[in-house]
């Protein structure tokens, strides 16, 4: 019996990709394994393109790019890339979006946290977002930072290294509480 799936659109994360320098090909051919869209820079598309990936939307507000037929233009206004992107992407009823990235600024996700699920890769960390009573197994030595303000933080299955460094301390499931909507946590790829 084969198992093929379908694919719908939007069902998979988009994939917004603003940097490649600290990025590994085969975790990027994982993120387009089920042909997500893909949004990114002017500059970055020209590396996608000579890769061979197809490219939905290039945020810019310069002329239509030449580089694949079919390549929209997403324009930045007054708004910053990140914003410009998950603005459209929020819009078109995109419930996740996984970012590739060469440099991070918490301050220009926090907007958007609670209106798309992300997941952000950068310099070979997994970024992402959580909410209290989060639990996930890992084996014992893993690097779990949290990059949120987090007051009253309760933790099990974490050894506390600094302020927002931790370990795990065995192979198994660690958990964190807080009273906050969410939080952003960091593990290493």
């Amino acid at each position: 019996m084969s198992s093929h799936h379908i694919v719908r659109e939007k069902q998979e994360p988009a994939l917004l990709v603003l940097g490649l320098d600290s990025f590994d090909n085969e975790q990027l051919g994982q993120l387009l394994e089920w042909s997500p869209t893909v949004i990114t820079t002017s500059v970055t598309a020209e590396k996608l393109n000579v890769q061979g990936i197809k490219i939905d939307l290039i945020i810019t507000d310069e002329a239509e790019s030449n580089l694949q037929s079919d390549i929209k233009n997403l324009p930045v206004d007054t708004k910053t890339v990140i914003a410009a992107a998950m603005d459209h992407l929020i819009a078109k009823g995109y419930p996740a979006v996984n970012v590739v990235t060469d440099e991070f600024d918490l301050a220009e996700y926090l907007p958007f946290a609670n209106k798309i699920n992300l997941v952000i890769f950068y310099q070979q960390q997994k970024i992402y977002t959580i909410t209290s009573g989060f639990s996930k197994w890992k084996p014992a030595g893993e690097d779990i930072r949290i990059l949120s303000k987090a007051g009253q933080l309760k933790t099990t299955g974490l050894e506390k290294l600094s302020d927002n460094a931790f370990i795990t301390s065995a192979d198994g499931f660690f958990s964190l509480n807080f009273p906050e909507p969410f939080l952003f946590i960091s593990e290493k790829l």
